[in-house]
């Protein structure tokens, strides 16, 4: 009896050094994944972050008259909390009318702006063009990037990256551990990743949503500038817009590579900034800090007439790292990100709306998560 019982404590032992070592060969990516496996708004807790800075001269956002008298029908309630909304804000005419926040959160808690973040480095893409690092659109990405100068990566222009129609290898898988984006968001080495990746169809032709796409476009950003994407954030975007609080961009490791097309993270009020540098065309306080007509160009459905991957059809639901939604014959660019990230801009009615939050629908009409819909209204029925 004493011996059966030596034998299986020792190989117990042995199973749980073994187990231990297992672990300890894993890639990091699948470390993280194991540990922390669904993504959340606080994630930047978790990630190494680079700062960008806001100045001194900060925004002040104006209280609108009618500041917080309305009423929220409890049906149009009901989606918002059943999505675990933990921010909404109403802005008209530049001022704050409604604000609305849950779960201890306020209006300086800082959380994941996920896939939102797409559009800032589209914005970003604008500015490097008028700075002149960037000739065009339509430059070549190998001309940056010395693995896209070759075969058919040297087809590939900062164009195809900006409207999604690469035609990379890129595998957008949200659920398996081992796909690209997984291995992004949980590892520690983007700059490889972007290397890893080839032009496998023709650019420019079939839309299909890629965040590699991102990745790369800030890849180009930093070659072109010569600056940390948060550096040139900051400068460009974060500072002269007078946000209220410095932001976090979160990396690859320490001191590395920002999480493009993911993972900067604000408050609400100042991704809010964000929706009024495109409701005034680039123009803010007294500034033109992207140019109108690239302000425009991101805001309308692509020149290259492209069709869906999917499903064929024409694409009018997305422009360049900005997604386009119609609703009430009303034309509202947004930005968008997992868990059901917005910032919607309303030109007609000179109107911003965000809603942060921990959960989305996992259902979409017309290429819009279902209760995208809701939040429009809720709103709308606001505005005068």
């Amino acid at each position: 009896m004493y011996k059966k019982t030596s034998k299986t404590k020792k190989f117990l032992s042995l199973l749980f050094l073994g187990l231990i070592a297992t672990w300890f060969l894993l890639p990091h990516h699948l470390r993280m994944a194991l540990t922390y496996w669904y993504p959340g708004i606080e994630d930047y807790s978790i990630f190494d972050n680079r700062t960008v800075a806001n100045s001194d001269d900060v925004y002040t956002w104006p209280i609108h008259s009618r500041y917080n008298t309305n009423r929220i029908p409890q049906n149009e309630r009901d989606t918002l909390e059943y999505y675990q909304t933990i921010a909404f804000l109403v802005i008209q005419n530049d001022s704050i009318l409604y604000e609305e926040y849950w779960d201890n959160y306020n209006n300086e808690s800082i959380t994941n702006s996920f896939s939102m973040a797409k559009s800032i480095v589209g914005l970003l893409i604008g500015a490097a063009i008028e700075d002149g690092f960037i000739t065009s659109a339509d430059q070549k990405v190998g001309d940056f990037i010395p693995h896209f100068k070759k075969g058919k990566n040297k087809e590939l222009t900062i164009r195809h990256l900006l409207t999604m129609s690469s035609g990379s290898n890129w595998d957008e898988s949200y659920t398996s551990p081992l796909s690209l984006t997984t291995k992004a968001y949980y590892g520690n080495n983007l700059s490889e990743l972007v290397n890893e990746l080839d032009i496998t169809s023709t650019p420019g032709e079939l839309f299909e949503y890629k965040s590699g796409d991102t990745q790369l476009l800030a890849e180009v950003l930093k070659i072109a500038t010569k600056k940390t994407l948060s550096q040139y954030a900051s400068e460009k975007l974060w500072q002269p817009l007078g946000a209220h609080a410095q932001a976090l961009w979160s990396l690859d490791k320490k001191d590395g590579t920002e999480k493009a097309y993911c993972c900067f993270n604000s408050n609400a009020r100042d991704f809010a900034l964000l929706g009024e540098l495109i409701l005034h065309k680039g123009w803010w306080r007294g500034k033109q800090l992207i140019p109108e007509a690239y302000i425009a160009e991101s805001t309308s459905i692509s020149s290259l007439h492209l069709k869906d991957a999917k499903t064929g059809e024409v694409v009018d639901f997305y422009g360049q790292q900005w997604w386009l939604i119609k609703y009430n014959n009303l034309k509202i660019p947004y930005a968008r990100g997992i868990l059901g990230q917005y910032i919607f801009v309303i030109p007609e009615k000179n109107a911003i709306i965000v809603r942060l939050g921990h959960q989305r629908s996992k259902y979409k009409i017309n290429h819009h998560p279902t209760e995208t819909y809701s939040y429009l209204k809720t709103g709308l029925d606001m505005l005068k």
